[in-house]
């Protein structure tokens, strides 16, 4: 139940709902069981039976239906059997009308409920999701987290408002039928709830597995997503390395296996209906038994006219009985659904603001590294490195893949957090400083070209509603990207695709500097920005590049060395530890690793090979 009612937290403000579904429900269930109750009237004026309207009890429980058995004989004798007859029938119409005008608008109060429900709990997931820390992503599935999104919610909205309306309007249509059985006959009454509790019992057996059933379901629909998102954005490897095959037998035993809970589930929760029903049924025939015996007897305690109402409101009982026998069998997989939901919205940014986090406006002198270290599980990245970073300065982290360049990039802007030493901005712990405005001193350009299925002037100004379109076309000049920009179907208006598939990966790479250059940061971050380009789009970008960094403090990871010799300081890291640092020259005279390495570079542009002449 407490994960119920956090789910049903999610309908606040719910009194703006509730009191006016309480209200339309009552009247709608009110009209309801009068349509039914006017039977008696309708069979007592077709009958024309003058006996209808005898007491037959004491007990004071027959006075609703003697009294409108009264109120028959009463217009039989003023106005005629047609005429009253006619009277009854408009009274039975304009209940009727009643009832379904109420129960419409109590339907439609419930379903702006469970739309609000739903729209909050989305916001609350897709919020949460996006303050979590870049960590809790490389450990996820991204198919896992979408299907909590999506499919998981689905299941939860229904389940929290359905099971509103089956623990309110069910049980008091139930109530309002007992009553009016109760008052026809008290003997009858208590022979059928006889064998309700058996029909309770044999359908709480049926169900008891269905919440580990919808667990599984849960999962494994996350996993088929999972291959899904995985297989379109690697479509280009798959059928390149003749993958197809493999990658269709992965997602089909995924989905034999999520078809398989889903049948098993379906055929529990099928056999409720039918199960009830039957019941239903025998227990309809006994009253049909024990309620006919009582008439034929003539024993003053149940009359003919009276008897059919009886028959009619109890097949009306099974109704309520039976939605909310079939909402226990829901329940089960909207708490599955709903636990999977809320343990991704309880999930905790490792990364967040200190109680007493201040922002900051600007960037005044260096940004320090002091004998920091850092490591993802039982692999250690960083080891005690301290580093200054002057403002103004352009820094280059080289060095072989895999020895710490990106995770040291990494915690500038606090994306990760280090295991031991501690980071300063202007001699303040960076943790002293909120995130938003750490981050809003920086711009990032990275390795992937991160765009967005949106226009191009929407990419370039992503995050900010205030940029003109004229401020966008000038960081587009700087970047070296207006001019194919223009030559674009509706320029600036034009959509690029998902993830700028309808650009070439130096156009991507322009794009994303332009957004850099229009955030105008005082520190900028460039991790192998042009690592994955051709020499000629290469040279554009350096360019463009070379023109971002002008001013500003900048830290850049560097692929190609030969773009990086002009840093004013050099930082050579190896296996998580800095093992020189200095300029261009200082480090060529130690005839270190970075000697190395540029020698290796240079050794491989001479090596290429030279076409042979015949």
């Amino acid at each position: 139940m407490k994960t119920y009612f956090r789910l049903l937290s999610y309908a606040r403000p719910i009194s703006k709902f509730a009191w006016p579904y309480v209200m339309f429900t009552l009247l709608s269930v009110l009209f309801g069981t009068l349509n039914l109750a006017l039977l008696a009237p309708l069979l007592t004026v077709l009958f024309n039976n003058s006996e209808a309207v005898k007491t037959t009890s004491n007990d004071g429980w027959h006075n609703i239906f003697d009294a409108l058995a009264g109120y028959a004989q009463a217009g039989i004798s003023n106005f005629g059997p047609m005429r009253t007859l006619q009277l009854v029938c408009l009274v039975i119409i304009l209940s009727v009308f009643l009832s379904n005008v109420f129960r419409y608008l109590s339907d439609r109060t419930m379903e702006n409920l469970r739309m609000h429900t739903l729209m909050n709990l989305r916001e609350a997931l897709f919020n949460n999701v996006m303050n979590l820390h870049l960590g809790y992503f490389s450990s996820q599935r991204k198919g896992d987290i979408i299907s909590k999104m999506s499919n998981d919610v689905q299941v939860v909205q229904y389940t929290v408002t359905g099971t509103l309306q089956v623990l309110f309007k069910e049980p008091v249509t139930l109530i309002a039928y007992l009553i009016m059985l109760f008052s026809i006959s008290v003997q009858l009454t208590l022979f059928s709830l006889l064998i309700i509790p058996l029909s309770g019992l044999l359908i709480a057996r049926i169900v008891k597995k269905l919440k580990e059933q919808a667990t599984a379901s849960h999962e494994s629909f996350g996993n088929m997503i999972s291959h899904l998102d995985e297989a379109l954005q690697g479509m280009r490897i798959v059928q390149a390395f003749n993958a197809t095959p493999f990658v269709i037998d992965k997602f089909s035993k995924e989905n034999r296996r999520y078809t398989s809970i889903v049948r098993s589930m379906i055929k529990r929760q099928q056999m409720a209906s039918p199960v009830s029903e039957t019941l239903g049924v025998m227990l309809v025939a006994g009253i049909v038994l024990y309620g006919g015996s009582l008439v034929i007897s003539d024993s003053n305690s149940l009359n003919g006219p009276t008897f059919i109402a009886y028959i009619a409101l109890f097949s009306q009982i099974m109704r309520p009985a039976k939605a909310i026998s079939n909402s226990f069998t829901q329940i089960h997989s909207g708490l599955s659904a709903g636990e999977r939901v809320l343990a991704l919205i309880d999930e905790q940014a490792a990364i967040k603001d200190m109680p007493d986090a201040v922002p900051v406006s600007a960037f005044h002198d260096s940004i320090q590294l002091q004998h920091v270290d850092f490591a993802y599980g039982e692999t250690t990245v960083l080891k005690d490195v301290s580093l200054s970073i002057h403002k103004g300065e352009t820094v280059a982290l080289v060095g072989p893949s895999g020895g710490g360049k990106s995770t040291l990039m990494d915690l500038l802007p606090r994306f990760i957090e280090p295991a031991k030493g501690e980071v300063y901005l202007d001699g303040k712990n960076l943790r002293d400083y909120t995130l938003a405005s750490v981050r809003g001193l920086m711009g990032v350009v990275s390795q992937d070209s991160i765009l967005f299925n949106d226009t191009i002037f929407n990419n370039i100004a992503f995050g900010k509603t205030n940029f003109t379109l004229q401020e966008v076309m000038e960081a587009a000049k700087i970047a070296n990207a207006h001019e194919f920009i223009a030559q674009t179907p509706h320029g600036y208006d034009t959509n690029i695709g998902d993830r700028g598939v309808k650009l070439s990966g130096g156009q991507r790479q322009r794009i994303c500097i332009a957004r850099a250059i229009l955030q105008n940061p005082p520190i900028m971050l460039l991790d192998e920005a042009t690592s994955a380009l051709d020499t000629g789009s290469e040279k554009i970008v350096q360019q463009a590049l070379d023109k971002l960094m002008r001013n500003r403090t900048s830290v850049v990871i560097a692929h190609r060395l030969s773009t990086i010799q002009n840093a004013d300081k050099i930082v050579v890291i190896d296996k998580g530890r800095i093992i020189e640092t200095g300029n261009h020259e200082t480090l060529m005279r130690m005839n270190g690793m970075y000697r190395r390495l540029v020698d290796m570079q240079s050794f491989a542009v001479l090596e290429q090979p030279i076409p042979e002449t015949e």
